[in-house]
């Protein structure tokens, strides 16, 4: 084996007992194998891991980040509305959130949003679907600093802007054409959010002009869909239905969809069926609402489900650091999942299974894969949820990017 770049030793792997060593050469894994004493030849990086548990990184699906650290000038009411009354006011939330981009640049965009991504490197998150609001008011200053963002931060944070009309397209004229034009300016996926225009005629029509568009230029779609607290919301079907017919299987994901909480068992199945048909994934992000995607129904039906951080400190959460292991962790208590079965199931939802969400290979831990991958604080999954602390090293095509370090000084008569 050629001199590697870096070498990972005394390293823990979800699924594979002992301990193991890792080697990256030339951007790629070039050794996992059990650790063995003799084991060269030597490398000028290399990284005792002491145990802990070494997985890939981490992929955000799901997040707002033009709609980053809004949350004081947009204030609470918002924030109460989506929230509370079991979601039935989320419609009025979106209205009035959209107030706060009167008058919004692209620099104030860049400055609130660049340190989320700062963020997504000490976390460890490689990848992120950022959403990027288009409409009127806005216009397309939070898309042209999102596709800044994705280029300063190229080769570290995979950033895919989606050009995302988040107050309606029918209800809102000249939105349609501004998300054309983002898509010309580069945006990777095309948005949408259905359930917000006024009638059902209007969301069908809705969904398919914008699958329409993401077809035309080879593009995946992504839609806010069913975001309310009403049984009756069909949208996700809706989405569901136009990517078989428009022969875009496999090229859209849906977020939230936190209606389908609350449908009939035998609709929930039919439907289940049909985006499974439509190689459709999911998003849900239990923690920035009340109702929750059945994600587990989802996934023992075969259907890709990931999770997302949704927002950092804006009108909709008043938290969030984009750090996807407290983000699993959240959900671990949300959705009532606690046992080691299902954190497992939790941790390929912020990790392979959210790659492959998005449309990303879902790469593992093996010889030729790309050598991206976080060597996190504690030696098992649980221990790492626990603490959801940033990873101890954070390594991008061979290089650690990032690195973290916890440390706390007792004074004296702490029993110890």
């Amino acid at each position: 084996m050629d001199t590697p770049d870096l070498l990972i030793r005394n390293a823990s792997l979800r699924g594979r007992p002992g301990r193991w060593s890792l080697a990256a050469t030339g951007g790629l894994l070039s050794l996992v194998a059990e650790d063995d004493p003799d084991l060269g030849p030597a490398t000028d990086v290399t990284i005792d891991a002491d145990g802990a548990l070494v997985t890939e990184p981490f992929v955000d699906a799901h997040l707002h980040l033009c709609k980053a650290h809004t949350l004081d000038a947009a204030g609470p009411a918002a924030l109460s509305e989506y929230t509370g009354r079991a979601m039935g006011a989320a419609m009025g939330a979106i209205e009035t959130a959209a107030a706060v981009k009167a008058g919004q640049t692209r620099e104030a965009v860049l400055e609130r949003a660049r340190p989320v991504l700062v963020e997504s490197v000490r976390h460890g998150v490689r990848a992120v679907q950022a959403f990027a609001d288009i409409d009127p008011a806005a216009g397309l200053t939070g898309v042209e600093a999102l596709l800044a963002l994705r280029e300063e931060f190229r080769g570290v944070v995979d950033v895919r802007v989606v050009a995302f009309p988040q107050d309606g397209l029918l209800r809102e004229p000249g939105t349609e054409e501004l998300v054309a034009e983002a898509v010309r300016l580069g945006a990777d996926v095309v948005g949408g959010i259905p359930w917000i225009e006024w009638t059902d005629a209007d969301a069908a029509e809705h969904v398919r002009r914008m699958v329409d568009l993401a077809r035309r230029h080879g593009l995946r779609v992504a839609m806010l869909v069913d975001d309310a607290g009403d049984p009756g919301l069909r949208t996700t079907e809706m989405l569901a239905r136009e990517l078989l017919e428009r022969n875009m299987i496999g090229r859209g994901s849906a977020q939230h969809a936190r209606a389908m909480a609350l449908y009939p068992e035998p609709y929930l199945r039919r439907l289940a069926g049909l985006c499974r048909a439509a190689g459709l994934g999911f998003v849900s992000d239990p923690h920035t609402g009340p109702l929750h995607l059945p994600v587990f129904e989802l996934a023992r039906a075969g259907v890709p489900v990931a999770l997302g951080q949704d927002d950092v400190e804006d009108a909709y959460y008043p938290f969030g650091r984009h750090n996807l292991l407290e983000v699993a962790f959240l959900a671990a208590h949300l959705l009532d999942a606690r046992t080691d079965a299902a954190l497992e199931r939790l941790y390929d939802m912020v990790t392979v299974d959210a790659a492959r969400v998005v449309g990303l290979p879902a790469h593992r831990l093996e010889p030729g894969a790309p050598a991206d991958l976080v060597v996190l604080e504690g030696r098992t999954l649980r221990e790492a949820l626990t603490r959801h602390a940033p990873p101890r090293h954070v390594v991008v095509a061979g290089r650690v990017v990032a690195s973290s370090t916890r440390h706390t000084v007792f004074g004296a008569g702490v029993p110890r």
